[in-house]
């Protein structure tokens, strides 16, 4: 059984967020569709997208 995970950046009063789950391949999805599947990724792959994203990201101090 796979452990699924949010951001804390997300609130548990209903939001749009989008649920994790780690592991060989890093499974995506919409924690509000979660009936209609998920989208997977290598993890080296999910690794690359977090750090790309990370590195483009708006400074929040």
């Amino acid at each position: 059984m796979r452990e699924w995970h949010k951001s804390s950046y997300s609130s548990n009063h209903g939001g749009n967020c989008v649920e994790v789950s780690e592991g060989p391949r890093t499974f995506v999805r919409d924690s509000q569709q979660r009936h209609l599947g998920f989208l997977s990724f290598p993890a080296r792959e999910w690794a690359s997208f977090l750090r790309d994203v990370k590195d483009d990201a708006p400074d929040r101090s």
